[in-house]
């Protein structure tokens, strides 16, 4: 296993997989309240959770605003790109996504993936890596999590 600290390169050929590597993406982001509220304004997520802090304060169990969970998996979804599917055909599948623990304004979230699997195509041209990506605050809380299959190219042949 080898553990990449997230500024190697820019995408990856399937050949540069190997099961067990670990990339622990860089840099993490913090949320702030007004990249939340943008973000609720573009999905149309308008519920007072996110974007009412009197509600929040006063009608909900966690007495303070939470960040949409969108926005979470987005951000570590984007994290994760350079290192994994920078050079990617397609996503091909999200296969479980999970809410862990609430994010709130302020918190910092980093990211990490396990490469779990990885599997050549019948035309040898390219491969799918199943990978399971884990997004933590900054107190190193899991907060989402979720697994993928991504096809990418196999190295170019030398010509």
């Amino acid at each position: 296993m080898t553990v990449h600290d997230g500024r190697d390169k820019f995408g990856r050929y399937y050949e540069d997989f190997e099961v067990g590597d670990v990339y622990k993406h860089w840099p993490g982001k913090t949320i702030t309240e007004a990249m939340d509220h943008l973000f609720c304004d573009i999905t149309m997520n308008h519920h007072p959770l996110h974007s009412d802090r009197w509600y929040a304060e006063e009608e909900t169990h966690f007495k303070q605003n939470v960040v949409v969970g969108n926005l979470v998996y987005s951000l570590v979804l984007g994290m994760s790109v350079p290192d994994v599917s920078g050079k990617a055909i397609a996503n091909l599948e999200i296969e479980s996504l999970k809410h862990l623990k609430p994010t709130f304004h302020g918190d910092t979230i980093r990211a990490e993936t396990t490469v779990l699997e990885k599997k050549e195509t019948s035309d040898g041209t390219r491969g799918i890596v199943t990978v399971e990506t884990r997004g933590f605050n900054q107190r190193g809380e899991e907060v989402c999590y979720f697994r993928r299959k991504v096809m990418v190219p196999k190295r170019p042949a030398a010509g």
